[in-house]
């Protein structure tokens, strides 16, 4: 869980730094490369290549392409038609996805966690802006998307990571943004635009945050935190997301927000979680 909770903070900064600084300004697929590029090379060094099964490889491999390689590029694109605040509103889907997800690889369904996880879509549906019209539509469907491919990813990378019990996380996990680059050099070969590949010093600075911090060493704590909760509570942390970092908008940029709808919807995700912790004390694992 304190992995969890320290990414969600982390994170929080990422929406605003590619919203406000990287967005229109530098090429996506490039910052997609530059992001997942860095990440690889930290996790070069603790890498095993040998003595681990290659189907273990290729589906993590698999599980890093979709998560972060395929995330990335729907996710980059969608600041194209979005502010930031409706790119961080419009991920109150997510939880859905990731119990759906989560329990369709299990092969059950469990109505309890949709519970917890709807009341904390409600808190982050709280929290939306007014007056998103079908102008909205093309980059409402990119975060779908985005959204999709994260809940798969961190979902699937959970249930790997419980039939491999003996196997240390660290040693693996460079195959995961492993992945995610294969992805990321194809997209890049195919749409990067030429034009748009030459960062200001201050730009070097944030794709070197996200690649190094947010997406190195991120992706890793989460993933490891995500194997040590149930995936309600996974859900419910994927929506915490939402009030942490239109706060962090608002603290760096000063984004109009309305504070009454931003206190209520974030009391409703925190009570959400308490309510699933009580389901879990009296009613036994969901």
């Amino acid at each position: 869980m304190r992995y969890l909770i320290l990414m969600t903070l982390i994170w929080a900064f990422s929406f605003s730094f590619i919203g406000e600084i990287l967005a229109g300004r530098v090429d996506s697929y490039f910052a997609v490369l530059v992001r997942v590029s860095l990440a690889s090379l930290i996790f070069v060094p603790f890498t095993k290549f040998r003595g681990i099964a290659t189907s273990l490889k290729l589906k993590i491999m698999l599980i890093g392409s979709i998560q972060i390689g395929f995330m990335y590029i729907f996710f980059y694109q969608s600041f194209l038609f979005l502010s930031v605040p409706e790119v961080i509103l419009f991920t109150i889907f997510t939880p859905i996805y990731v119990t759906l997800v989560y329990d369709g690889f299990k092969g059950r369904f469990k109505p309890l966690y949709l519970i917890s996880t709807g009341i904390a879509v409600l808190g982050a549906y709280i929290i939306r802006y007014q007056n998103v019209d079908s102008e909205f539509i093309t980059g409402f469907l990119m975060v779908q998307g985005a959204n999709i491919c994260f809940a798969i990813g961190q979902s699937a990378y959970k249930k790997v990571m419980e039939s491999n019990q003996d196997i240390v996380q660290s040693d693996v996990f460079g195959y995961f943004h492993f992945g995610a680059l294969i992805i990321s050099v194809v997209a890049f070969a195919l749409f990067a635009n030429p034009e748009k590949l030459s960062p200001t010093f201050i730009q070097w600075g944030v794709l070197l945050w996200l690649g190094i911090v947010a997406s190195g060493i991120g992706y890793f704590l989460w993933n490891k935190g995500a194997c040590e909760v149930d995936a309600g509570i996974l859900g419910i942390m994927n929506n915490a997301l939402v009030p942490a970092g239109l706060v962090m908008n608002l603290l760096i940029w000063n984004t109009p927000t309305d504070y009454v709808s931003l206190s209520i919807g974030s009391g409703v995700i925190f009570f959400s979680l308490a309510l699933h912790y009580r389901f879990i004390r009296h009613y036994g694992s969901l």
